[in-house]
């Protein structure tokens, strides 16, 4: 058994990092600051034809598959830009995956081709705040009627909202109580974002904050037929084909987060001196930073067997959830250890890891909480009573 990158992989992870070099410290910062949108970021990736990764060739993308998507969102994340940077670009490789998988030639054609030139922005209508992760308890509910379906509805946390023309949103076409299974009875629509017609207010919050979180107020939003993904009340299947890819892009995003903030303090620890030494001589300093690569490396190779089974048309649901957990926990730790490591300066903005501490925490929240993940673990994998 062999465990390594192949050619093409390490060239694709050579390709993304040059694309990501461009984009300094100084430019991540001031979008940070004024909470603006990289547009110039998110250009590049297009015009280097890295937001078609996982799309098919058919359609001017690269038909690659998780695998490859996971080490190129690692290079974005471990770059300045940390989980900014990764947020900019990341629903492009597992959002619209629903339409290719259930969506018709016709919408293939229609909906993809933009997203991978760049042209169309897209964000995700999923979460409501009375259901968090309670999907089958949303109630944002989608009225049949002539040519089309009227939708009214509350979501929350829709990141990129602000400057997205499109919008993926999940909602009932059958009201839960009527359903045989909870799952039964949602509907998944792609289709434009009117920012006329639906009201995105920005949800201020701790950092990430160049990319946008919105609350989402829909009301009597009026959908074509055409822009329905796969038949009506099967939404719910539709995105499960998207839920274990992006546990596993979210892990291997925090993986890149943690070794870009560790980076950081290995560099500052081998140049600062105190009491006419290095600090980086001392076992103090030494072995957090240490037990971190150790970390984040475990965590990576978890996250790339999930990928690989993803891949390969295997089961994955375990790996890419224990990658998701793993990744959340050794990017935090690794933020937190490079902040203590600069010290004082590790509370400043001039050394960035205050605004990678920041960003860490989300992705132990995010888009699965811990605790779900070992309830999942436990009931799948140890046989133990479902818990929730």
């Amino acid at each position: 058994m062999e465990i390594r990158l192949s050619e093409e992989q390490e060239a694709i992870r050579d390709g993304v990092r040059r694309v990501c070099d461009q984009f300094g410290d100084e430019y991540w910062s001031h979008k940070e600051e004024e909470k603006a949108f990289p547009f110039e970021f998110h250009k590049a990736m297009a015009d280097a034809g890295w937001l078609g990764i996982t799309m098919p060739e058919e359609l001017g993308g690269a038909g690659l598959g998780v695998t490859e998507a996971a080490l190129m969102m690692h290079e974005v994340s471990a770059s300045a830009g940390g989980y900014s940077a990764a947020s900019t670009i990341h629903l492009n490789l597992f959002g619209p995956h629903a339409v290719v998988v259930s969506g018709t030639p016709e919408q293939k054609q229609r909906m993809l081709p933009p997203l991978i030139a760049g042209t169309d922005r897209a964000c995700f209508g999923l979460t409501e705040p009375d259901a968090g992760l309670d999907t089958t308890s949303i109630s944002t509910f989608a009225t049949k009627v002539e040519g089309g379906y009227r939708v009214t509805g509350r979501k929350i946390w829709t990141s990129s909202a602000q400057v997205a023309n499109k919008i993926l949103l999940l909602a009932r076409t059958t009201p839960k109580e009527d359903c045989r299974k909870p799952s039964d009875g949602m509907s998944l629509f792609y289709t434009d974002l009117d920012h006329d017609k639906i009201e995105v207010r920005r949800i201020p919050k701790m950092g990430r904050n160049a990319v946008d979180s919105n609350a989402t107020f829909i009301d009597d939003y009026f959908i074509p037929d055409a822009d329905r993904i796969g038949e009506e009340g099967t939404g719910f299947k539709s995105i499960l084909h998207s839920l274990n890819p992006e546990r596993v892009l979210v892990g291997i995003e925090a993986v890149g987060l943690g070794r870009g903030a560790l980076d950081r303090a290995a560099k500052y620890a081998g140049e600062r001196k105190v009491f006419g030494r290095l600090i980086g001589q001392n076992q103090g300093i030494q072995h957090p930073l240490a037990e971190s690569w150790i970390q984040l490396e475990s965590a990576f190779w978890m996250i790339m067997r999930a990928a690989y089974l993803y891949d390969a048309g295997l089961p994955c649901g375990a790996e890419a959830n224990a990658g998701k957990f793993l990744g959340g926990r050794a990017a935090f730790e690794a933020c937190t250890r490079a902040v203590m490591t600069h010290g004082g300066m590790g509370y400043s903005t001039e050394y960035q890891v205050e605004r990678l501490f920041r960003e860490s925490i989300l992705l132990r929240i995010a888009p699965i909480t811990e605790q779900l993940i070992l309830s999942f673990i436990a009931e799948r994998e140890l046989g133990l009573p479902k818990s929730y």
